[in-house]
C-alpha cells in the first residue's frame, strides 16, 4: 500500500480482482545468440553473441528437476524467417528447435568423448582389480614423464637465463674488429 494515496477505512485488498494471465504468456526480451547457427531458408550465418529482440515463453509440460525450460523465438537478420531454440539445463546449454542449423562444435564433441572414455574406464575398473593396478601404474609413469619434461624445460630456461647477451655482443664486435685489422694488414 502506498503512503501517498488515501485508503478508506472499509478498504479490503482481497476484493481487488486478480489479473488472469495465460500460462504460455510470451515476453519480449533482449538476448544474444547462444551459439553459431545458419538459417535454413537463406543460409545466413548468425554468430554467437549477435543481439536479438526475442519472444520468450515457458515450454509447457517440460521441466528438468523442477527447472522450467524456456523457448526463444528470434528472426533471421536477412530473410526474417523465424528461428527457435530452447534452454537445456541438463547439459547447461541450448538446443536448436527449428529454422536454423547449429554450427559444428568441436569442443562439445571432445568433452563428450572424454566423459565417455572416463565412464568406460570406471566400468572396466569396477569389474577388474588388475585393470585398476595397470591404470595406476600407467598414470604414475605418465606423471613421472611429465615431471621429467618439466625439469628439462626448467634447466633449459636456467641455461638461457644465464646467457649475458651484452657480453656476447661485445665479444662479437671485438672479433669483427680483429678480422678487419687482419684484412687491412
Amino acid at each position: 500500500l502506498s503512503p501517498q494515496k488515501y485508503y478508506p477505512p472499509d478498504f479490503d485488498p482481497a476484493k481487488i480482482p486478480k489479473l488472469k494471465l495465460p500460462k504460455d504468456r510470451q515476453y519480449v526480451v533482449r538476448l544474444m545468440a547462444p551459439f553459431n547457427m545458419r538459417c535454413k531458408t537463406c543460409g545466413e550465418y548468425i554468430y554467437k553473441g549477435k543481439k536479438f529482440n526475442a519472444r520468450k515463453e515457458t515450454v509447457q509440460n517440460e521441466a528438468y528437476l523442477g527447472l522450467p525450460i524456456f523457448r526463444f523465438y528470434i528472426k533471421c537478420t536477412r530473410c526474417l524467417a523465424e528461428i527457435t531454440f530452447k534452454t537445456d539445463p541438463e547439459n547447461t546449454d541450448y538446443t536448436m528447435e527449428h529454422g536454423a542449423t547449429r554450427n559444428f562444435q568441436a569442443e562439445k564433441l571432445l568433452e563428450e568423448e572424454e566423459k565417455r572414455m572416463q565412464k568406460e574406464r570406471e566400468e572396466e575398473e569396477l569389474n577388474n582389480p588388475m585393470k585398476v593396478l595397470e591404470n595406476r601404474t600407467k598414470d604414475s609413469k605418465l606423471e613421472m614423464e611429465v615431471l621429467e619434461n618439466l625439469q628439462e624445460l626448467k634447466e633449459l630456461n636456467q641455461r638461457q637465463a644465464n646467457v649475458d647477451f651484452e657480453a656476447m655482443l661485445k665479444q662479437y664486435k671485438e672479433l669483427e674488429e680483429e678480422q678487419r685489422r687482419k684484412e687491412q694488414e
